[in-house]
């Protein structure tokens, strides 16, 4: 039994989910927005917001 080919390593794809991943742990920080906000439309303001002091910071 052979062993597959070992797949390529994309730099730049890992680099783009890294960048999405990192966003996604800055959400996740406590004192932002989460699921158990009652109301749909203050979570989605609760995390718009983040989001923009987010990248206004970067």
């Amino acid at each position: 039994m052979t062993r597959p080919s070992a797949t390529r390593f994309d730099e730049d794809r890992y680099k783009k989910r890294n960048t999405v991943e990192r966003a996604i742990n800055k959400l996740k920080r406590p004192g932002r927005g989460h699921s158990l906000d009652k109301r749909g439309y203050v979570f989605l303001g609760t995390v718009t917001v983040a989001t923009a002091i987010i990248w206004l910071r970067s």
